[in-house]
């Protein structure tokens, strides 16, 4: 029997992003019962009940929590450094660092380390953070790499950017594993479920969805644009937290936006779009994209990053700065539109590579090879 440890924190704060891509690893890992893999979640505290409670659990996993009520300060110590006394404690043999960062201290402890590297656009467009938090997270990129026997890259154009930013000579630890979506969103979502998410959150008959934070980087605005050149009864619905960004959105009817919209209602929303739409101008990947395929939605993304990676050749890619050609590509995914159904059929075949049990084979195989 090997326990592995991995970093929770995200887990159990993160609506989507780090936290799903945490959420659906660990449940596939578990789905699969490898009665060798004891898994355990370190988490600097219990976070959000419902991301918590969507761990499917069994008697192969547990949280893992730091000794008394730490203060701020000390919670982030203790990822950073104070965590590998407790993993030597639990006679943990190897520590999964789900979110880019591993503590320091791992190898010197002799556990074994990997770490998930989803992407490096604080390096690539530092325009978009605070200086102060791309150095801090350029450091903790590097320091991770020192500590890693392996990383995993969730995409091809990940894989290139740790070779570019980081360094050739770690070329061979990487490893490339696709990120994997919950089978929720390939769940047919029934009349009443629909009825009552459209009715508590208002949403149009006809609509174009975008899910993700509303920041400059996923450029939104391009979307909110374009919808304006589409018929008048469609729609641009956007669900993620909002930055400052969201303020220089247009504010017409026909834009609405929705924030603190619960993991539980996001299946049912995607079932009831018209077509999904993901304008940002640089991704680690996407997983919002594979969400939507698998709801039975087409697709409409940007060019210069990994998006076709993730939306694969079926799906109609458009630059970033073009608002006739995001027109176009959202007409072309309007329900009636010549080809539509086929792209879809087409794209579902495609992600199928993503789908969950892959994924968490080959993470599992990972860990086996290191131990």
């Amino acid at each position: 029997m090997t326990t592995i440890g991995l970093d929770g924190k995200r887990i159990v704060k993160n609506g989507t992003g780090l936290g799903s891509y945490g959420r659906t690893l660990v449940n596939d890992l578990i789905r699969m019962g490898d009665g060798d893999l004891q898994l355990r979640l370190y988490v600097p505290d219990e976070g959000r009940d419902e991301l918590r409670g969507q761990i499917i659990g069994d008697g192969n996993v547990r949280f893992c929590y730091p000794k008394g009520h730490p203060s701020a300060v000390q919670k982030a110590w203790w990822r950073s450094h104070g965590i590998v006394d407790d993993l030597r404690r639990d006679k943990v043999g190897l520590y999964h660092g789900l979110s880019g960062e591993l503590p320091i201290g791992l190898q010197k402890a002799g556990i074994r380390g990997v770490v998930t590297i989803h992407d490096l656009i604080f390096m690539r467009h530092p325009e978009y953070y605070h200086w102060l938090d791309t150095k801090l997270y350029e450091w903790k990129f590097r320091q991770s790499l020192r500590e890693a026997d392996r990383i995993i890259a969730i995409s091809e154009r990940t894989r290139q950017d740790i070779i570019e930013l980081g360094g050739d000579e770690y070329a061979d630890r990487i490893t490339l594993i696709y990120q994997s979506f919950s089978p929720r969103f390939s769940t047919e979502v029934g009349v009443e479920r629909k009825t009552q998410v459209r009715t508590q959150y208002q949403l149009p008959r006809r609509f174009v969805l975008s899910v993700g934070t509303i920041e400059q980087r996923k450029n939104l605005g391009l979307a909110a644009e374009a919808v304006e050149l589409l018929p008048q009864d469609i729609h641009l619905v956007a669900v993620g937290r909002q930055t400052a960004y969201a303020k220089t959105l247009p504010h017409g009817e026909r834009i609405h936006l929705l924030s603190g919209v619960p993991d539980s209602d996001l299946a049912a929303i995607y079932s009831m779009a018209e077509a999904f739409v993901y304008p940002s101008r640089y991704e680690g990947f996407g997983i919002p994209i594979i969400e939507a395929i698998a709801a039975g939605l087409p697709v409409v993304a940007c060019t210069g990053s990994c998006l076709e990676e993730a939306g694969g050749p079926h799906s109609l890619y458009v630059g970033p700065d073009s608002v006739i050609d995001m027109a176009d590509a959202l007409k072309m995914s309007l329900r009636g539109a010549r080809g539509r159904d086929e792209r879809i059929r087409k794209s579902r075949e495609y992600i199928r590579r993503f789908e969950g049990n892959d994924v968490a084979q080959q993470v599992a195989h990972l860990y086996h090879t290191l131990l």
